[in-house]
């Protein structure tokens, strides 16, 4: 595309300013000398020394004509272009959801979105999540990990990390906050970068250590109990209860069901939150395993106490996953397909 001449014009003369070949106080041609120079009207000379007068380059007396202004550039760096250096495109590095996820599915249940809500897609989404979300996100919950948690418990959120950010805005950072020792590094670095206290707790072969937990000063227990990385360990039912007789009088436990999804066909894991009446457990999990490290969707459930509490000190803010991905995943869900990709996934990896 031709560059328009008082385009031209203007980075010629802001240049020729910023470099020194005019000087403070210097006149600029008359429009009619430069218009002449250019081969162009001198309307169009006009216009380029308004956007330099606008931006205040230069300046202009009445009957006199136009003047640069004052403009001290002696602390910048030369005004030699530049070039952009181009990252190299790098081949992601693929794992079993990438072989199995079902690419041309996926792209259908956009295509189908797109066009049966339309305007939907571009309603603010509530700051809990879309309500056809959440309410797909509770009834799977319900069939396929029998767990009850109405819509209204579940918040939205991209992803795990600021799931977490979430939980300590939440419940306080003066509260002491208890980890796995060891853990997922992503874990102790976002209680960190909170201003959270942070209490390690050593890892026995089942889970959490009965005298580290009960030695500990900690108000929140911040638990990985299927397949916790990097130890692998599935905490066995035994030490969950051990875990919920703990979380009395005030205390907290966030059960983190990364990659939980995955258990052994038949053999669907219990969760703290599920097997908890105390309403003591705030249950986190995404889909970034399930389905795919680039989808940054989570959610968590939260004990109907904390709804009041998320409200007052969240109510003002937006939900951070789009409108259109929220009614993907909701359609992708709702349909079956989530659960049949979980299940296809899971006989290949028995075989």
């Amino acid at each position: 595309m031709k560059k328009k001449k008082y385009l031209e014009i203007y980075k010629m003369m802001k240049e020729q300013i910023l470099c020194g070949e005019y000087q403070s106080g210097d006149k600029l041609p008359s429009k009619r000398v430069t218009a002449d120079k250019f081969g162009c009207s001198v309307i169009t000379v006009e216009t380029a020394y308004d956007m330099l007068a606008d931006e205040g380059y230069i300046i202009t007396k009445e009957r006199s004509g136009y003047y640069v202004n004052h403009i001290n550039t002696t602390s910048l760096s030369s005004t030699s272009k530049k070039h952009i250096e181009f990252d190299y495109l790098e081949v992601p590095v693929a794992d079993y959801t990438t072989h199995d996820f079902e690419y041309s599915l996926w792209f259908k249940t956009i295509r189908k979105v797109i066009s049966e809500k339309e305007q939907e897609l571009f309603i603010k989404s509530p700051n809990m999540g879309c309500a056809i979300l959440r309410n797909a996100i509770a009834d799977y919950l319900y069939r396929y990990r029998g767990m009850v948690a109405q819509p209204r418990q579940i918040i939205i959120g991209s992803g795990a990390e600021q799931l977490y950010e979430i939980v300590v805005k939440l419940l306080g950072r003066n509260l002491i906050y208890g980890i796995e020792n060891p853990s997922y590094s992503r874990i102790e670095a976002v209680y960190s970068s909170t201003g959270a206290i942070i209490q390690k707790l050593s890892m026995g072969t089942d889970g959490i250590e009965s005298s580290a937990l009960k030695n500990s000063n900690i108000d929140v227990l911040h638990v990985t109990p299927f397949k916790s990385y990097p130890t692998d360990i599935t905490v066995p039912v035994a030490k969950r209860y051990e875990y919920l007789r703990w979380a009395t009088q005030g205390k907290y436990i966030v059960e983190d069901d990364f990659n939980s999804e995955f258990f052994k066909p038949g053999q669907p894991v219990e969760t703290l939150y599920a097997l908890s009446h105390s309403e003591s457990v705030i249950y986190i999990n995404t889909f970034s395993k399930s389905l795919s490290p680039s989808m940054r969707i989570g959610y968590m459930i939260l004990p109907p106490h904390l709804l009041s509490v998320y409200e007052k000190t969240f109510g003002e803010f937006s939900c951070s996953v789009p409108v259109l991905d929220q009614y993907v995943l909701a359609e992708y869900i709702s349909s079956g397909n989530f659960e049949r990709h979980l299940n296809r996934v899971r006989h290949r990896q028995q075989h």
